[in-house]
């Protein structure tokens, strides 16, 4: 059943629903008959053999899980087999309404952000180390309660060729994003990937734009970087699937904020009984959002961050009782607590990674949120990584 465009997302009902939205159409699912506690991929394991075990609902339809997990395998996960489900029209965007801000700040601040820049690169003079990616956030809070809905309208203005998602988490909050980033999709048995890394801000003029994607294509260290993430993608899908192609030169895919290095991943699968969700946790977390070596990149982000990622970088999507399903990496993303948001943002650090660069991309980064939040922000780092408070 498809609803009329303007319908779907005004259905939307804050704590309840999930929402998932792409160029090709859209996902609204409704309460929980389901709520399957757990951690990690253990609990995406159990999750898709509840799946199975329940098949077709009365109307025949498949049944669906879905719901995010986190970056950390010791957190716990929010898989959800709703009550209902409609497919639809993707989401119109809409222009952002301008707002106030009470409050905006960094954490961590400027200086230990790049200090841990530092940290990093320390380690990989060492050998120790090939790629970690570290972030940071800005916690702010408008005027005003922020309107979840008119926030992802906003986000799909901004980018309607991402993954616009909200999902509801534990205590009312609700993580909302709009990743540019596929982890993977499943439909029978074709298997898609799309990783990202390497990175420029963009900055809407096309000849200086033109410039950076040259710049960005040719430059090597952004290539390594990128190289690590197919790299990884490539090895872990190949256990599951008769062939894997993974193009040897990337592209640059586009954002409303950014130019990304991404090269699309296509395989045959081998077991049509793996579903979308077990290669979605055979593949997380990528070097794309974590590094490579996996357990050294995952001790320094633990140790230099500061704050706790929780759903971000980790993963929002869906998976059917066909084993069908699409999941995206949560970047572009915020945790909205009320009047309160966190946004997230990180980048990759490699050898070559210049520190002031690594920060001023992930303030480019922020401006996706920023702006669907309509908070006035100009295009350089400072602008929008800057300490302060919004009388």
């Amino acid at each position: 059943m498809t609803m009329p465009r303007t319908d779907l997302l005004d259905a939307y009902r804050p704590g309840r629903s999930f929402l998932y939205s792409t160029a090709e159409r859209a996902l609204l699912a409704t309460g929980a008959t389901v709520t399957l506690p757990g951690r990690g991929p253990h609990a995406a394991r159990r999750a898709a053999a509840v799946l199975d075990a329940l098949g077709d609902d009365a109307h025949g339809r498949r049944s669906l899980l879905v719901g995010a997990i986190p970056f950390d395998d010791d957190a716990p996960a929010r898989l959800v087999i709703p009550e209902s489900h409609t497919w639809g029209e993707p989401v119109t965007g809409s222009p952002p309404h301008r707002t106030g801000v009470r409050e905006l700040r960094a954490e961590p601040p400027e200086d230990d952000y790049l200090a841990s820049v530092h940290t990093a690169l320390s380690l990989m003079d060492g050998g120790d180390l090939d790629k970690a990616v570290l972030a940071r956030s800005l916690v702010l809070r408008p005027n005003a309660p922020v309107d979840v809905p008119a926030l992802v309208r906003g986000l799909a203005g901004g980018d309607p060729r991402g993954h616009t998602f909200a999902v509801p988490l534990p205590g009312r909050r609700t993580l909302v994003g709009a990743s540019p980033e596929l982890l993977v999709r499943r439909r029978g048995g074709v298997v898609t990937a799309h990783p990202l890394a390497g990175s420029r801000p963009r900055t809407g003029d096309p000849v200086r734009d033109a410039v950076a994607t040259a710049e960005l294509l040719a430059c090597d260290k952004d290539r390594r970087e990128h190289a690590f993430v197919v790299d990884a993608i490539a090895t872990a899908l190949a256990p599951y699937c008769a062939s894997v192609d993974a193009p040897p030169t990337p592209t640059v895919t586009t954002t409303g904020a950014m130019l990304h290095l991404g090269t699309l991943i296509t395989a045959e699968l081998r077991d049509e009984r793996v579903s979308a969700l077990e290669l979605a946790c055979a593949l997380h977390p990528t070097p794309a959002v974590c590094g490579t070596p996996t357990a050294p990149a995952r001790e320094l982000i633990g140790r230099v961050e500061g704050f706790e990622r929780g759903f971000y970088a980790g993963m929002v999507g869906w998976t059917d009782g066909s084993g069908d399903g699409e999941w995206a990496v949560a970047i572009r993303c915020a945790e909205v607590d009320g009047d309160r948001l966190r946004l997230y943002a990180g980048a990759g650090i490699v050898p070559g990674s210049q520190p002031r660069a690594e920060l001023a991309e992930t303030s480019a980064k922020f401006r996706t949120l920023l702006g669907a939040l309509g908070v006035e922000t100009g295009t350089e780092a400072a602008d929008v990584a800057r300490i302060h408070r919004v009388a």
